[in-house]
């Protein structure tokens, strides 16, 4: 990382970003052109959740190259200067690497998609199987993760 004074190293803080942010990016590789989402999703254990439709382009993709970077940010707003170019922006900032895989079981699907309810408090549900069957889940294996912040 190039701004080593704005780097996050700390497991905790990163995750805490996880957990307060609303959105998740999720690019993938569209043959040798990238292709990104913004997603609703969940943080858990080192893993990120995701869920869709059952057929789409990003399942697709999924299905041909699991390999993904998610993107999570919160962000306070600018930081003025007198000068055009010294103008700055508050953020904190989650980039994680990871491989997605495609959930097949109930049991799994429950879990992601409960831990997805519990992301945006929206409470427990008890999720019956035909529900389950109308989307997909996806979990990341998370395998890197960086930070980075400024003006907090």
């Amino acid at each position: 990382m190039r701004r080593r004074d704005r780097e996050i190293t700390d497991q905790a803080e990163m995750e805490a970003i996880l957990s307060e942010a609303q959105v998740c990016r999720l690019a993938l590789l569209d043959g040798s052109a990238p292709y990104i989402v913004p997603l609703c999703f969940a943080y858990a254990d080192n893993t990120l959740w995701i869920h869709s439709a059952r057929e789409g382009k990003k399942i697709s993709l999924i299905r041909k190259n699991p390999q993904c970077c998610v993107e999570v940010d919160l962000t306070g707003g600018p930081v003025p200067d007198d000068r055009p170019c010294g103008w700055e922006f508050r953020y904190r900032s989650v980039i994680c690497t990871g491989t997605a895989c495609i959930v097949e079981g109930y049991g799994e699907k429950k879990k992601g998609l409960s831990l997805i309810l519990r992301h945006y408090r929206a409470g427990e549900y008890d999720i019956a199987e035909p529900e389950l069957d109308r989307v997909c889940v996806v979990r990341i294996d998370i395998t890197g993760m960086t930070g980075k912040k400024y003006g907090y």
